[in-house]
């Protein structure tokens, strides 16, 4: 078979480090957890009950991933740009319809991540009933850590998280008051998707999110998985 010709570059495949080696993850989708701490939730406004309620999920864009330790330009289009502090799940197997039992077997590692959001058009599409990608999908919004395989890991079902900003603590909880824990994440995502090989999920983040703004550092770390950190540069 002839190689193809394309009519521009294709944009390179995005990936992420991997701790102890040098190969990287390569990255397929990139899949978030909405609304996954209690805390959160109240926060938000809109109280979780687990007993009445399934997980929900939004995406974005695997352009849109960006490593830790990036300078990401403050975007346009608004006035209240949010961070969210993560565990990110790396999917290593394929799996459709996979069972809570058999969740590890797809993991193949973890790392910390950003979910930068710019709530005000974020709220507005909410109130609206509409998508919510203006407020989610934004360029340089998806910021992970290099990947932790998981080894002696396991299934991770606690870790203190926090994420500083200019040196003062914003958030402060722990892995363990996920609502929705890693293996009934993948699980329950699996009945909605074939989840394949370089798929990210962002597990939800806890209480604590506010806006940044141009010059703010972020910093963040998640016990036993590593640390990322960001700088917020001036708008284009």
């Amino acid at each position: 078979m002839s190689q193809a010709k394309y009519a521009f570059t294709p944009p390179p495949v995005q990936s992420l480090p991997i701790r102890g080696t040098d190969a990287r993850f390569p990255i397929n989708r990139l899949f978030f957890v909405g609304r996954n701490y209690y805390a959160h939730s109240v926060e938000m406004g809109n109280p979780v009950d687990k007993a009445t309620s399934r997980p929900f999920y939004f995406t974005k864009a695997p352009s849109t991933l960006t490593e830790s330790g990036a300078t990401v330009a403050y975007p346009p289009g608004t006035k209240n740009f949010h961070y969210e502090m993560e565990l990110v799940v790396a999917i290593g197997a394929p799996g459709f319809r996979v069972a809570e039992a058999d969740a590890e077997k797809l993991i193949y590692g973890y790392a910390c991540g950003l979910d930068m959001t710019r709530r005000d058009l974020q709220l507005v599409a909410r109130e609206a009933g509409r998508p919510w990608d203006l407020g989610k999908d934004v360029e340089q919004s998806s910021v992970a850590s290099e990947i932790v395989p998981k080894g002696e890991l396991g299934v991770v079902s606690q870790g203190a998280l926090t994420l500083v900003v200019n040196g003062q603590t914003k958030q402060s909880s722990d892995v363990s008051l996920l609502i929705w824990s890693i293996p009934e994440i993948i699980a329950d995502l699996s009945q909605f998707y074939h989840l394949q090989p370089g798929d990210l999920i962002y597990t939800g983040t806890p209480e604590g999110v506010g806006a940044v703004n141009p010059g703010d550092r972020l910093s963040g770390r998640i016990e036993g998985i590593g640390e990322i950190s960001l700088l917020i540069g001036q708008p284009e």
